[in-house]
C-alpha cells in the first residue's frame, strides 16, 4: 500500500530520469495533444520541437527524403506516384528539398484542418483535402512537388524559398508546426528505394536512386 501510494503521488516522468528517457516517453502523445489543444505548450517541449540539426547530404543525383518520419503510403494516380511520410510530435519538423532545382510555384491547397495522414484525403482531388502548401520544383527529375500538410493539431506551415529561387538538394524548405504529413509527387515510372514502414531522415535517406532517372529521360 505504501509503495502504491508513493507511486500515485510521484510525478511521471520523474525529474530524476527525465533526461534519460526517449522523447516519446518524456512527452507522451496525450500530453502533447492536450497542450496543443489548450494552446499552453510546455517550453521544454517547444525547445525540443524547434531543433534543426545539420544533415549529411549525399552526393550525386539520388532523390532524398524531404522529411523525418515513416513511409506511410506509396501510391499512384493519373501518372503520378505519391510517397507519403508521416511525422510524429517527436520528429524534426524542418523539411528539406529532395532534389536540386528551381522553385517554380508555391501553391496553397485544401479546405479544412483535419487528419492529414488519412489515406484518401492527402492528395486525391475528388476527396476533401486538408490545408497544405505545395512546393513545385523543376529539376533533373522533372517537376517534383513537395506537399507540406496540416492536421487538426498542426495548423501552421512555413515555406522559406520563393518562386524563382535556385535550391540545392537537402536545402531547408520550411516547417510544419506540430505535425503532420509530407508528400512527394514524382513520375509514376520511378521505383522507390524505400518501403512502407521505413523510417527516413530528411536530406539523408534516399527515396529514389539516380539510376531511376533513365526511366524518365534524365541523366544520372
Amino acid at each position: 500500500m505504501v509503495i502504491g501510494y508513493w507511486a500515485l503521488r510521484f510525478p511521471y516522468p520523474s525529474p530524476l530520469i527525465f533526461d534519460l528517457l526517449s522523447p516519446n516517453k518524456r512527452w507522451p502523445t496525450q500530453q502533447v495533444s492536450d497542450w496543443v489543444t489548450s494552446g499552453n505548450i510546455d517550453e521544454g517541449f517547444m525547445t525540443f520541437f524547434y531543433r534543426d540539426p545539420d544533415r549529411s547530404i549525399p552526393a550525386g543525383n539520388d532523390m532524398v527524403a524531404p522529411a523525418d518520419g515513416s513511409i506511410r503510403y506509396i501510391d499512384e494516380k493519373d501518372g503520378v506516384k505519391y510517397v507519403v511520410i508521416a511525422l510524429t510530435f517527436w520528429d524534426v519538423h524542418v523539411q528539406r528539398s529532395p532534389v536540386a532545382g528551381i522553385v517554380v510555384k508555391v501553391e496553397d491547397q485544401g479546405d479544412t484542418l483535419m487528419d492529414g495522414e488519412a489515406y484518401n484525403m492527402v492528395y486525391l482531388k475528388e476527396k476533401m483535402s486538408p490545408v497544405q502548401k505545395i512546393i513545385h520544383i523543376q529539376s533533373d527529375w522533372g517537376l517534383i512537388k513537395v506537399r507540406l500538410i496540416t492536421s487538426a493539431l498542426a495548423r501552421r506551415i512555413e515555406v522559406w524559398p520563393k518562386v524563382g529561387d535556385k535550391i540545392e538538394k537537402g536545402q531547408r524548405l520550411g516547417r510544419i508546426h506540430l505535425g503532420s504529413t509530407v508528400v512527394v509527387d514524382v513520375p509514376d515510372q520511378l521505383t522507390p528505394a524505400v518501403n512502407i514502414g521505413d523510417i527516413v531522415v530528411a536530406g539523408e535517406s534516399i527515396l529514389f536512386k539516380a539510376d531511376e532517372l533513365k526511366k524518365i529521360g534524365g541523366e544520372k
